[in-house]
């Protein structure tokens, strides 16, 4: 047999592996398991370290091209910086929207395809969209901010920080303050009250604007409701009510250079097309008649006496003021079918004020004639079921059950009109009061809206009207009377009366009528005789000096003359000076009456300085508001310019605080511009 050949010629002998490399194979296997466990074990851990530790705590989530908001989640807030981070325009505290004790993470843009605008969900209860507009031209930036509620009964409620910002705007109170830093204020529907009746509420003029001395504008939108409430020296929130609507929280904020740069800016949206008022009513003073009588003949007595002591006293020409009782019972006394001939001839020889409202007792011959004309929709009205009839909505007003009048029908406009205009004819005032817009029935909302439209019907009065109240009519060719004060020397009385006015005319309203020398809140005369005349000093320099004490009731010679100078150097040098700023007013919209930030936009000095002002560029007015002092320390600021005073020719620069600079009681301390702006005291004894 042939011999079979050997298939190995390997001197190793042939093994079998398979056992062992099974075994190698799962020994791998684990290790690479509790390789991967680990890996995911120090990623996870590397994940919550950069979530809770590492992960930065703000966020850029829009940049202009020198500012930019940024999210700081630890303390829920919007940060509105310059990209280098050396300037804090404003911190917005939104951490009211949503749970305030869960903190949000990175904010993700959900509009990253756009570099303008930021969109994102909070907490699943409100959207919030920003949208950045830049002006390269005037130098602003800014940010359209608007949170809307996912669902129904949402509060919105965005705090704007007060630390570092000195804030000014929005509405005036009672002891107001310059800036607002100080006031506190319970949240509540931000609208025009009375603040006779309401001492808590927001008063007589207001805008839904704010002005922060970083440079920062704050504009909330004028067509969704606010709430707004001040926590003194810590910050102001704006708030949207809880309603069934959603309603939005809807306002933008810009940035410029400084606060007069972006004052500017805001001040043409606020106010694009300005008209002036009738500059007449600059001319004279007011005299405020208080007359406690119950007959037309009595006010006429009343008026005669009145008259006839300003002429014996020398106190020149002037317009004499009636409420609106003492007009009522003139209108009806000297009626279409009168024959009072003596009555109208007195009229014709006196400038007279009349006060009228939009508000008509039921219990007058008026209001049935138009419920027997079918004339209902003259009055604010709401539809009865079943017919659909309109009802007038009573109301109280002066302690009578009355309607108030349908600003928006167009033959109520016409009726009002026309009665105006029959009293003219009877009466030959020279101009009107128009009280009582801000007092709307509870069915028809805030009064907002009617007080606009009540501006746009007095424009149309031929003899100049003057509103007691004003909001979203800065621009309109009306005078606007500044709130009563208390007759003292407190922040609610004569300390009030220089941040009252430049609360209004940071706000566009620069031609007022201020509350009567002395203050007239109480309703009594004064009787703190270096009370008048510090006050008074003040009102020269004031649009209009408005009286209710009478000078020679309040004291002796000193005051008499005292009165009588001041309305000269009125008539003589003040008046003057306001025409000349106003025609600048119309084609700037800069304001007449200017704090002291105006010349130095960068000096924080001048951001809390509440006891001057200036007149346009060139008078600085300082007065006394201490009872006693024949002193006080003056801040110049720095214009570009020195200032002289001309007694001795002494010159200082800008920037220069002057310290104990004695102002006597007959002195007044008047600045005025030749080649540069200089001191004038003058003597009055």
């Amino acid at each position: 047999m042939p011999h079979a050949r050997n298939r190995n010629p390997s001197p190793i002998p042939e093994v079998t592996w398979d056992t062992g490399l099974k075994e190698m194979n799962e020994t791998w296997k684990g290790a690479i398991a509790c390789l991967g466990v680990a890996i995911f074990f120090v990623m996870t851990i590397g994940i919550i370290y950069w979530q809770v530790v590492d992960q930065p705590n703000k966020n850029w989530i829009l940049k202009g091209s020198y500012s930019g908001l940024i999210w700081e989640r630890r303390t829920h807030s919007l940060v509105l910086q310059t990209l280098t981070e050396d300037k804090t325009y404003a911190e917005i505290d939104v951490g009211n929207v949503g749970n305030p004790d869960i903190e949000v993470p990175f904010v993700r843009n959900l509009c990253w395809l756009n570099k303008t605008e930021f969109c994102y969900t909070w907490d699943s209860v409100a959207d919030v969209k920003i949208s950045l507009e830049v002006n390269e031209e005037m130098e602003t930036e800014c940010y359209s901010i608007t949170w809307s509620p996912v669902h129904c009964h949402v509060e919105l409620k965005d705090c704007f920080s007060m630390a570092n910002v000195s804030w000014y705007g929005g509405a005036s109170v009672q002891n107001q303050s310059w800036p607002i830093n100080e006031q506190n204020v319970t949240m509540q529907p931000f609208a025009v009250s009375n603040l006779r009746d309401n001492p808590s509420g927001f008063g007589s003029v207001l805008e839904r604007y704010f002005l922060g001395s970083s440079g920062v504008a704050v504009l909330v939108s004028p067509e969704v409701p606010l709430q707004m409430g001040m926590e003194g020296r810590h910050n102001f929130c704006l708030q949207s009510p809880s309603s069934l609507e959603r309603t939005p929280l809807q306002y933008t904020v810009c940035v410029g250079r400084n606060l007069r740069a972006v004052h500017q800016e805001v001040l043409k949206q606020l106010s694009p097309h300005r008209e002036l008022p009738n500059m007449d009513v600059l001319r004279l003073p007011f005299w405020k008649l208080l007359a406690s009588v119950d007959s037309g003949l009595k006010v006429e007595r009343e008026l005669r006496t009145f008259s006839n002591r300003l002429r014996r006293h020398q106190l020149g020409e002037g317009v004499i003021s009636l409420n609106e009782h003492s007009t009522a019972l003139l209108a009806d006394m000297v009626g279409p079918s009168s024959l009072l001939i003596f009555t109208l001839s007195l009229f014709s020889l006196l400038n007279i004020s009349i006060t009228l409202s939009p508000f008509l007792s039921v219990d007058t011959n008026q209001f049935h004639k138009s419920l027997l004309d079918g004339a209902q929709a003259y009055w604010l009205s709401l539809q009865a079921a079943p017919q659909r009839q309109l009802v007038p909505v009573l109301t109280q007003w002066r302690g009578q059950f009355c309607v108030k009048l349908n600003i928006s029908n167009p033959e109520a406009v016409s009726w009002f009109l026309d009665q105006v205009g029959s009293l003219k004819a009877r009466l030959g005032m020279e101009y009107i009061f128009l009280e009582g817009a801000e007092e709307n029935p509870v069915a028809f909302g805030g009064g907002d809206q009617y007080i606009g439209q009540l501006a746009d019907v007095a424009a149309k009065i031929e003899e100049q009207a003057i509103m007691t109240v004003g909001t979203r009519s800065s621009h309109k060719p009306v005078f606007v009377q500044m709130p009563p004060l208390q007759s003292d020397w407190s922040s609610s009385g004569l300390k009030g009366l220089i941040p009252s006015l430049l609360h209004h005319t940071l706000l566009g309203y620069n031609f007022l009528i201020p509350d009567a020398v002395g203050g007239s809140l109480s309703g009594d005369f004064v009787t703190d005789e270096e009370l008048f005349i510090r006050w008074l000093q003040i009102a020269a320099f004031l649009p209009v000096i408005s009286f209710e004490t009478p000078p020679w009731v309040c004291g002796e010679d000193r005051v008499l003359n005292m009165t009588r100078a001041m309305i000269v150097q009125h008539q003589d040098f003040v008046v003057p000076l306001l025409m000349r700023y106003a025609e600048d007013w119309i084609t700037s919209g800069n304001p007449i009456y200017r704090p002291l930030w105006w010349l130095s936009p960068n000096d924080p000095v001048t951001f809390t300085i509440n006891d001057q002002f200036l007149i346009g560029d060139e008078v600085l007015v300082a007065p006394v508001i201490e009872r006693g002092a024949v002193w006080r320390d003056i801040y110049l600021p720095d214009g570009g310019f020195q200032w002289q005073d001309t007694r001795n020719a002494q010159v200082f620069d800008g920037g220069t605080l002057l310290e104990d600079y004695p102002v006597a009681l007959e002195e007044v301390l008047q600045i005025k511009k030749s080649e540069a702006p200089s001191f004038i005291r003058q003597a009055f004894t």
